[in-house]
């Protein structure tokens, strides 16, 4: 890949939106030495693994389930974690099932903890604070000591990171994901679902399709492809200073590589060609992804590509989708044809939640189970009429029985959000309603191939 006056830190002259501001420039600098000199979080190899799987999803070899939280916690217990990882499993297999391809799953975990805000401060009565931007810089309690950006707090997201990284690892490889074991979660939702009936057919299948593996001499619990999987992690690259230092040579290649996470993304807010955030992610060879509105215009998206792909490798950039339900199948097209015309080898998926967020009688900020499917729907659309491939979803959820997200099989209203609305920042789908779309999607890829 070619890479031309660039350097870990030549994103330092660009303009860097959505950075905290940093009271002691001192305390960070001597917080981004320690964190410079700790290990990588994950492996050069690894990333590249994850390219290639990436490519295979754009030539619609593969499907990219991408999921996790909007914003982790650091005070996130294993218990809510393995959920978390329960469902993207749950999900996982019916989508593997019902478009008979390999699902790729990435989470957004182990580095999630930053989160774009659309105002610098945050007025609570007469009190004017610097807004909650995430763990990794400051507190969600509105306090001048608790929204104070901390540096400190970059080596609390590190270790924090690498704590989960540890117990995902665990989890995918040391029997947690067998596919008889998921199965069993999936039959467990079937019979415990109002939407039961509809979903029995497919895990019935699943179910003779394991019995029939068993019977014709095969060990499940001792294929390794049954019983482990692969699992990538995943955040948005916005705090510049903490992916700048976790950033490493690979001695093998002499690439560079952001060791933070297996994919990192821009989001919408810092997208800029000429911004701080694409000249950083441009340089490391990681697969890498970006957040793409309705306001996205044919140049917008074409440049991206152009800046972040100049060679035009297969695997290296997905782009994420954030139309609207109701925007969807009008600004989409034009983008997909615009691309297809560049030959650019682009992974497309969608993020159907981000576009229909909208604020609720009481306050709540929410999404409706119903505009999150129907964005999907018309992803799938917009691909068909392009001739091109809906490769993915990418989801904020969590394996919590949270009410943050209206509908669902368990038709969440607005009573309903008080009850356990619990994020720190957008609304997420819950476990039902993360596998509520799994089905969902499952219908599309079925009807797709």
């Amino acid at each position: 890949m070619t890479t031309t006056n660039w350097s870990p830190q030549s994103w330092r002259h660009k303009t860097a939106l959505q950075q905290p501001t940093w009271p002691d420039r001192t305390a960070l600098d001597h917080t981004l030495k320690i964190l410079s000199d700790q290990p990588p979080l994950v492996f050069a190899g690894e990333a590249r693994d994850l390219s290639e799987k990436l490519a295979a999803a754009a030539r619609g070899e593969a499907f990219v389930l991408q999921a996790g939280d909007c914003a982790e916690s650091f005070e996130s217990s294993a218990d809510s974690i393995r959920d978390r990882l329960r469902v993207i499993l749950q999900m996982a297999v019916v989508l593997t099932y019902a478009g008979g391809m390999p699902v790729v799953k990435v989470g957004r975990i182990a580095g999630q903890f930053a989160k774009p805000r659309s105002s610098d401060t945050e007025t609570q009565g007469d009190v004017e604070l610097p807004s909650f931007r995430g763990h990794i810089v400051n507190d969600i309690g509105f306090s001048e000591s608790e929204r104070r950006a901390e540096p400190n707090r970059l080596l609390m997201a590190y270790n924090r990171a690498a704590a989960t990284l540890n117990l995902v690892r665990a989890f995918t490889r040391g029997g947690f994901a067998d596919l008889s074991r998921v199965h069993a979660w999936n039959q467990e939702y079937v019979a415990d679902s109002p939407q039961g009936a509809k979903y029995e057919a497919l895990a019935n299948e699943i179910d003779r399709s394991l019995a029939f593996m068993t019977a014709c001499g095969i060990d499940l619990s001792k294929e390794s492809a049954l019983n482990q999987v692969d699992f990538f992690t995943s955040h948005e690259a916005l705090i510049l200073d903490y992916e700048e230092a976790l950033t490493r040579e690979d001695s093998m290649t002499g690439d560079w590589y952001d060791c933070s996470a297996h994919m990192l993304w821009i989001g919408e807010r810092t997208r800029q060609l000429d911004g701080a955030h694409m000249e950083f992610l441009r340089g490391v060879k990681n697969p890498l992804g970006c957040k793409v509105g309705p306001t996205a215009t044919v140049d917008d998206v074409v440049g991206i590509c152009e800046t972040l792909n100049p060679d035009r490798v297969e695997g290296r950039i997905t782009l994420i989708t954030r139309m609207g339900a109701d925007k969807i199948r009008d600004t989409l097209p034009p983008l997909l044809e615009a691309v297809k015309d560049t030959g650019q080898p682009v992974l497309w998926i969608t993020d159907p939640m981000h576009g229909n967020t909208y604020t609720a009688a009481d306050g709540h900020k929410t999404r409706h189970f119903d505009a999150i499917v129907d964005e999907i729907s018309g992803f799938f659309q917009a691909h068909e009429q392009a001739g091109t491939i809906a490769g993915g979803v990418h989801l904020e959820l969590t394996g919590d029985a949270v009410t943050e997200c209206l509908g669902g099989s368990d038709e969440l209203g607005d009573d309903d959000l008080a009850r356990a609305y619990e994020t720190m920042c957008d609304p997420r789908l819950n476990g039902r309603q993360g596998l509520d779309v799994a089905f969902r999607v499952a219908d599309l890829l079925a009807s797709r191939s």
